[in-house]
């Protein structure tokens, strides 16, 4: 796979990530025992019960919006790491190139699209 292209996607990948620790730190605090693991934090928006039951909900909310972050930034960071080992580009379940343009779609991808609509 050529560098530049390699090195573009390392930029957009980089930016992701940092986007997703910037989204996460809105209303989750890090985990300092595990990396890029957050926990949300319960909102207080007063002591009235239409107030305890929206603080609730919103917690729910992000919960479920937390996790889904958490997920995003971890492919994120597994795209980066093949970067480092030189595997990035490559399918992991058949080993053939995945096409540029899936990468450039989504460049946390991991697989070909093939392999992708086996799952």
């Amino acid at each position: 796979m050529d560098q530049n292209f390699i090195k573009e996607m390392e930029t957009k990948l980089k930016e992701q990530q940092k986007n997703l620790r910037n989204d996460l730190a809105g209303f989750a605090e890090k985990n300092v025992h595990k990396k890029d693991d957050y926990n949300t934090k319960f909102p207080n928006y007063g002591s009235k019960d239409e107030e305890n039951a929206v603080e609730v909900a919103d917690f729910q909310d992000n919960l479920s919006l937390e996790s889904d972050l958490e997920k995003n930034l971890a492919k994120v960071d597994k795209a980066l790491e093949r970067i480092k080992q030189g595997a990035y580009g490559k399918c992991e379940r058949c080993g053939k190139k995945i096409d540029p343009e899936r990468l450039q779609a989504f460049p946390a991808a991991t697989t070909c699209l093939n392999c992708k609509n086996l799952t």
